[in-house]
């Protein structure tokens, strides 16, 4: 019997396939000039802050129950102006750059772990609605970093370290690439090999088979929600250490492309399932079309409108089946051998 070849995941052939074009047209636009070592690496330092917000989408979706994470870019910012605005009164930079940039790290952390728990506690044991609920909480936090900053941007201590975690780079890669790559990694091996992956799958598949399989559907929902904060915080440490400021409304389009991420990747908006390698392939695509766009010197009121057309486009196909289009098939048709309504089948 003849081997027969077929990949294994569509979506992802799909993702590689969408690059390898988007690469394509923008090389022959730029004849040449789009594939040079430097746009990438230009590139690879934009990714992350994105990527990561992304990733924390995506969790709050295969935990299920209508969950999305909408307070990712305000937690990110709140967390590094709470930083930007703390470790100043404790130590000076210019005298302990390490130690400042340590602290700078560890409080925009637990700021992000702080939001992250009280978005999980909100939505397990108060039961609000996840959508809701993470919008009320980016206002709360938007609101909050407004109070701490006036509503102006605040600059931070650009001392050495704190620079290389958004500007340098190792090996000719970028550092927050390299962050970004590793927390991928973690996250992926998390969901796919652990059991706290394996139970947030079966969540999002089938609450209530996960609650009769003994699995702590309060608990995982906590921990998902705390994570992503987690996530929103590394992205603001990033945000600061890149920009050398931070603002209460910085990447207002953020959450938009977070989301749009999230769909492409395949990561389904009922829960239960997503994939950390798609979720690269479809940044990755964003990056090298905006990109692409910058090339083209297209507007950014375009670009958000590009994206949100985008994301209409990829909800709408994932609940459109083509086999309804078929002009020899019926949904409703039934079997050859099947009896008519009403009939007794021969036995």
């Amino acid at each position: 019997m003849p081997m027969k070849f077929k990949f294994a995941d569509p979506q992802l052939n799909f993702l590689v396939g969408i690059n390898a074009l988007i690469l394509l047209i923008a090389t022959v636009l730029s004849h040449g000039g789009f594939i040079d070592i430097y746009n990438f690496q230009s590139m690879a330092s934009q990714l992350p802050e994105l990527g990561l917000l992304a990733i924390g989408v995506a969790l709050a979706m295969i935990s299920g129950n209508g969950g999305i994470d909408l307070s990712g870019v305000g937690l990110a910012n709140l967390a590094g102006v709470v930083a930007a605005s703390v470790v100043p009164q404790l130590v000076v930079a210019d005298t302990s750059p390490w130690l400042y940039t340590g602290l700078f790290v560890l409080v925009a952390l637990g700021v992000g772990l702080a939001g992250g728990f009280l978005n999980g506690w909100l939505i397990a044991r108060v039961g609000l609605t996840p959508i809701l609920c993470t919008l009320g909480s980016q206002l709360i936090f938007t609101g909050l970093a407004v109070v701490l900053t006036n509503g102006s941007s605040l600059r931070i201590s650009s001392v050495d370290p704190m620079s290389a975690i958004g500007n340098e780079m190792l090996f000719g890669v970028p550092i927050p690439f390299i962050i970004f790559m590793l927390l991928l990694v973690g996250i992926g091996w998390l969901l796919r090999y652990s059991p706290f992956g394996i139970r947030l799958f079966l969540l999002g598949t089938n609450a209530k088979a996960a609650r009769y399989a003994g699995i702590p559907g309060e608990r995982m929902l906590i921990a998902t929600y705390t994570l992503c904060g987690l996530l929103a915080g590394v992205a603001g440490v990033i945000i600061a250490a890149r920009t050398a400021s931070v603002k209460a409304d910085y990447g207002s389009s953020y959450l938009l492309i977070a989301i749009l991420i999230a769909v492409m990747a395949g990561v389904r908006p009922q829960g239960g399932y997503g994939r950390m390698v798609c979720l690269f392939f479809s940044a990755m695509a964003l990056q090298l079309l905006s990109s692409t766009f910058n090339l083209l010197d297209i507007s950014n009121f375009f670009r958000d409108c590009a994206w949100g057309l985008l994301l209409l486009c990829f909800l709408a196909s994932a609940r459109i089946n083509l086999k309804d289009f078929h002009p020899f098939s019926s949904r409703n048709s039934a079997p050859l051998n099947q009896s008519p309504p009403g009939k007794t089948p021969n036995l």
